[in-house]
């Protein structure tokens, strides 16, 4: 993996010193895609163009989503692009209508082929008219047949062909999904530089049998029925403190080398949040903003957020370089605390937290009294993407805390 890094790393250093002049990439809309398992197509659409100082930038879409990337390098004829906040990265090779590398994670050593194409806005290759329609609730079970299977909600509206919507589960979602139902096959995707989701399923009027691929490294099988009752088991009843405990508590460094604990002066006679995430989560990066914009919108010197960080970087410095990124990034004003590096293995963060039954999701809120008492926890976050689960998500977390603020 270092070995490919500082491959790409001379490759821009030699270019430099070889080429005066800067290549141009065509401004406008592109198809980019990702090579999954089964040599599966990932797809997504970006937009390339120049700011008022010459500067490139991106915006990816899915769905209603729109991703801003701003730091895009180029050097003779190769590009690095780097998502904000996350540390996955795109490096390859260009010619004005076209690009040709990798998407690249250090940390977890995965590579994925990417290539992309200038000019092209249809997300997938629509071949035949759609035979059905899959608007509405799908009760959904991934992994089908092992272990490791779980449930899933599918949420979905269809247009014409063109599809989008989400899979809930208990601990998150699967982000904002986009793609078409061509003939009796569906196809929608994802990516915002840390996760890559494609989902390919046969479907009926009632009925999916399909693989959701990450990456190039997962493939989980899935079957599906329409079933607008289904609902998943509460996010608040699946993690709680074991008996034994009475309180939630931790002592982590900051930043700054200092052991943070809630028996600090600033946590005392307080209402806190604290947030069990990760930099490199998509869900809990929503969730961060939701607190961010909360905080803002609720100023109460009462109320207090602390995040709890599990980081897959392979050392300390890196794990806290991406902490840092991301207050940077999103302008996170409360205290991020570092809990383990080096693996997000959740049965490891557990052995962090003995107090919890386990550490089932990235991102998990435990909210605790101005007694120290833990009055819930809540499993995962019902992100943007899930419509009006987020709505009913804010509505509950606001009356939950100002009921806790008036006590």
């Amino acid at each position: 993996m270092k070995k490919i890094a500082s491959l790409f790393l001379l490759l821009f250093v030699l270019t430099s010193c070889t080429e005066e002049k800067k290549n141009s990439l065509a401004e406008g809309i592109w198809l980019a895609e990702l090579t999954a398992i089964d040599d599966e197509i990932l797809p997504f659409n970006f937009k390339l163009m120049k700011t008022a100082d010459d500067k490139l930038q991106m915006e990816i879409y899915n769905a209603e989503e729109v991703i801003l990337v701003d730091e895009i390098e180029i050097k003779g004829d190769s590009i690095w692009i780097k998502f904000p906040v996350f540390e996955g990265y795109i490096a390859g090779k260009f010619i004005e209508n076209s690009i040709e590398g990798q998407f690249i994670k250090e940390s977890l050593d995965r590579i994925v082929p990417f290539k992309a194409t200038y000019g092209v806005s249809e997300r997938f290759r629509n071949s035949s008219q759609s035979k059905e329609n899959i608007s509405g609730i799908w009760e959904t079970e991934f992994d089908v047949d092992t272990e490791d299977s779980y449930k899933a909600k599918g949420i979905f509206v269809q247009k014409g062909d063109k599809v989008t919507g989400t899979y809930r589960t208990e601990t998150g979602d699967y982000r904002f999904l986009e793609g078409v139902v061509t003939g009796d096959s569906l196809k929608v995707s994802a990516f915002d530089g840390a996760h890559a989701f494609v989902f390919a399923a046969t479907v009926t009027d009632s009925s999916m049998n399909g693989a959701f691929y990450s990456g190039n490294h997962s493939k989980e099988l899935f079957t599906a029925k329409r079933n607008e009752a289904f609902e998943l088991t509460s996010s608040d009843s699946l993690t709680f403190i074991k008996e034994g405990y009475d309180k939630f508590a931790f002592s982590f460094p900051n930043a700054e080398g200092e052991m943070i604990s809630l028996e600090d002066d600033r946590f005392k006679n307080k209402v806190v949040v604290a947030q069990i995430m990760g930099t490199w989560c998509p869900n809990c990066l929503d969730e961060t903003k939701y607190y961010m914009d909360y905080l803002k919108k609720n100023p109460n010197t009462d109320l207090e957020i602390i995040a709890i960080a599990f980081e897959y970087a392979k050392t300390k410095d890196g794990a806290f370089k991406s902490m840092k990124r991301m207050k940077d990034r999103i302008g996170v004003e409360y205290p991020m605390v570092l809990a383990q590096f080096g693996s997000s293995d959740k049965a490891l963060a557990q052995e962090k937290l003995p107090m919890l039954n386990h550490v089932l999701s990235y991102p998990t809120s435990i909210f605790i009294d101005k007694k120290g008492n833990v009055r819930k926890i809540h499993t995962g976050f019902n992100g943007p993407a899930t419509g009006e689960k987020f709505v009913e998500f804010q509505k509950e977390f606001d009356g939950f805390v100002k009921e806790l603020l008036a006590e």
